[in-house]
């Protein structure tokens, strides 16, 4: 059935848009330092740019600090050129064997200003799970309009997609209040 599809489809767009949601959240900083920080930084790697993780291990050894331990040691300049021009709000300590990243503890203004940004996050995964809901609805409409479904399976339908949307609002919400508590936790 035609509708079934409908359905399916929304609830894959309701899907993406929660990931979307949980894929942004993890470039926000809590009070704990994450190495997902240094995920999009990019060594020259004897001519290719390559991910960071890929040429040495990067650790996160306590609540404010990551090691970078290079896997060869004459990239320990490249590498620490790469974090200085990723602009990620610190500088390398380099000792000659490992990188360290010293993250200084944020400031209440900064995990509040987090915690905005966590909210505004939500806000664009809810006009996304709209937009899905509103695709739908237009389908069904059309299904009607061609006679392919009566005006009462339709309602029913239209029903189910606003049940589908609310749950899919319920989920980004749940997400959003868990991250501006942990944005805001000391």
């Amino acid at each position: 059935m035609e509708l079934n599809k409908i359905y399916d489809h929304q609830k894959e767009g309701n899907n993406k848009a929660i990931e979307a949601l949980k894929r942004d959240f993890m470039t926000l900083r809590s009070g704990k330092v994450s190495t997902t920080i240094l995920d999009n930084v990019k060594v020259d790697y004897y001519g290719n740019p390559t991910p960071l993780n890929q040429v040495g291990s990067v650790l996160a050894t306590d609540a404010t600090t990551i090691t970078v331990s290079p896997w060869e040691k004459p990239l320990l300049g490249e590498i620490e050129k790469a974090i200085q021009s990723a602009n990620i709000g610190v500088n390398p300590n380099n000792d000659g064997e490992v990188i360290k990243l010293f993250f200084p503890p944020m400031t209440t203004e900064q995990r509040e200003e987090n915690a905005k940004k966590a909210k505004g996050m939500g806000d664009h995964a809810k006009v996304s799970v709209r937009n899905v809901r509103q695709d739908a609805n237009n389908k069904v409409k059309s299904l009607e309009k061609e006679k392919e479904i009566t005006e009462d399976e339709s309602k029913k339908a239209q029903d189910d997609i606003q049940k589908s949307t609310n749950d899919a609002n319920a989920k980004i919400d749940t997400l959003v209040k868990e991250k501006e508590a942990e944005l805001l936790k000391i």
